[in-house]
């Protein structure tokens, strides 16, 4: 379904409790729980994604 590259944050330090994201050139991001792959993704159009990473990067200490 989506055959891209998914990797996890590296806050998660090993756990299986965390979400694995993918960001093809160009096209947004898929996102999807470990836990729970066979259940699929959840896909953003890259406008909303750099929307959501600057508000997640706006929000840092």
């Amino acid at each position: 379904m989506f055959p891209y590259e998914w990797r996890k944050s590296s806050y998660s330090a090993g756990q299986s409790a965390c979400v694995e994201v993918a960001a093809p050139a160009r096209a947004g991001a898929a996102m999807r729980d470990t836990k729970h792959r066979d259940l699929g993704a959840l896909s953003f159009p890259s406008p909303e994604w750099q929307a959501f990473l600057s508000t997640a990067q706006s929000d840092q200490p």
